[in-house]
């Protein structure tokens, strides 16, 4: 008997997956049953996918239209429709179409998330940000772990300056990430920098300096955080810190030392040690032959001790490095007037630049290509952290090179 009454069980678990899978796959509607797959297996289906594919949107919206046309059940592709909708800059549409199937009380938990961060996109994209703050909260507190709904309430925290907020939710991302990664250290590297940036506007000069160190400790790759740590120290008259902050900027990170120079330059003096801020620029030479902006600024230096003819030579060096470089031309054009436009001097500059298209060191992001004339930590079009770069046009001239190596 107990044989058969295993057998018995094991028959009643197997026609309950059966029927499981048969109500999953068909539908009654009109006193038939409809098969819910045959959906995905209609050319309308496939031709919106394909239209999709080729970001031939109007078409895709077309085809996946007609394909839903007989079946109001068909969530995934109406989700797909109001997204697409949302691309289109028909957000009222998508909003539509999303809070629709929200109405839906057949939906899972994981499809009731994920209908509702659709909508958090339509209200972030239409600028309705508490709206979205609201939905994508729901969204996590359905499904903890949707980093796609997290990483779209940090940049809205972020678009609201909410910074202490925006780190919170960008430590609940490193979680889900489990081992650490770099974007994570990145991006709370500049949130703990700009939470110091807050306090120190409030004159909380004391939580600043420790939020732009957390910051460091983060990621010793946060640039700005050197530089706001020194202002801050600075203002709080502890000289020799703030020249200590921005001397390991120049360590660590060399290839953006030359934000730190001014500062530096103006420290040194304070310190009557102005002789540091030339070994500084030779070390940071010596250690990157092609480092035109240490050349620039130590040029300007022996400038304004009188030392012309160093300083030129100084920047015809830098020129044969960075050609276009504007900055560099008005620096020599300065220190040519300051020695009297000497005949033989402006030869060598004009030869040197005859090809150079001048420009004033655009910075680019390297995910959108938003271009700024200014370094940026943030971008304004795409809100990644840390993309710009400075877009070199092109190296220099064999010839520029060739002359200079000749000269004595």
């Amino acid at each position: 008997m107990t044989q058969y009454a295993l057998l018995g069980i094991l028959m009643t678990l197997l026609a309950g997956v059966l029927i499981g899978k048969t109500w999953e796959r068909y539908k009654l509607r009109d006193g038939r049953w409809v098969d819910r797959r045959r959906l995905r297996e209609t050319p309308h289906y496939m031709l919106g996918l394909n239209f999709l594919v080729d970001n031939q949107v109007d078409q895709a919206i077309d085809e996946l239209t007609k394909a839903t046309s007989g079946d109001t059940d068909a969530l995934e592709i109406r989700m797909i429709l109001g997204n697409l909708y949302r691309q289109k800059g028909q957000v009222g549409r998508a909003i539509s179409i999303h809070q629709g199937l929200l109405q839906n009380p057949q939906l899972t938990t994981l499809e009731h998330a994920y209908v509702l961060l659709c909508l958090g996109l339509d209200f972030r994209h239409s600028g309705f940000v508490d709206r979205a703050l609201e939905a994508f909260e729901e969204v996590v507190r359905l499904d903890p772990q949707n980093r796609y709904a997290l990483v779209n309430l940090q940049k809205l925290h972020e678009d609201q300056q909410q910074w202490a907020e925006a780190a919170s939710v960008r430590e609940q991302i490193a979680v889900i990430d489990g081992t650490p990664h770099p974007q994570n250290r990145q991006i709370l590297g500049f949130l703990r920098n700009e939470i110091g940036r807050a306090d120190a506007a409030a004159g909380d000069t004391r939580s600043a300096v420790a939020h732009f160190r957390a910051a460091i400790d983060v990621d010793r790759h946060t640039t700005p955080a050197y530089l706001n740590l020194g202002d801050a120290l600075l203002q709080r008259d502890e000289v020799a810190a703030a020249i200590e902050a921005w001397e390991r900027l120049t360590t660590v990170l060399p290839d953006r030392a030359y934000l730190a120079f001014d500062r530096l330059q103006r420290a040194y003096a304070r310190q009557n040690a102005p002789g540091r801020f030339v070994d500084l620029c030779q070390s940071l030479i010596a250690q990157q032959p092609h480092e035109w902006r240490a050349r620039q600024a130590l040029a300007k230096y022996l400038s304004s001790v009188e030392r012309h003819s160093e300083a030129f030579a100084l920047l015809l060096d830098a020129l044969a490095h960075h050609p276009h470089g504007l900055a560099i031309h008005q620096e020599v054009w300065r220190t040519l007037s300051a020695l009297g436009l000497d005949r033989t001097l402006v030869d060598r500059y004009v030869e040197l630049t005859r090809d150079a298209v001048f420009y004033l060191d655009p910075h680019v992001c390297v995910r959108c290509r938003y271009r700024s004339t200014e370094l940026l930590w943030l971008c304004p079009q795409c809100h990644e952290w840390n993309t710009f770069v400075e877009e070199r046009m092109a190296p220099a001239l064999a010839y520029a090179v060739e002359t200079m190596a000749s000269e004595p």
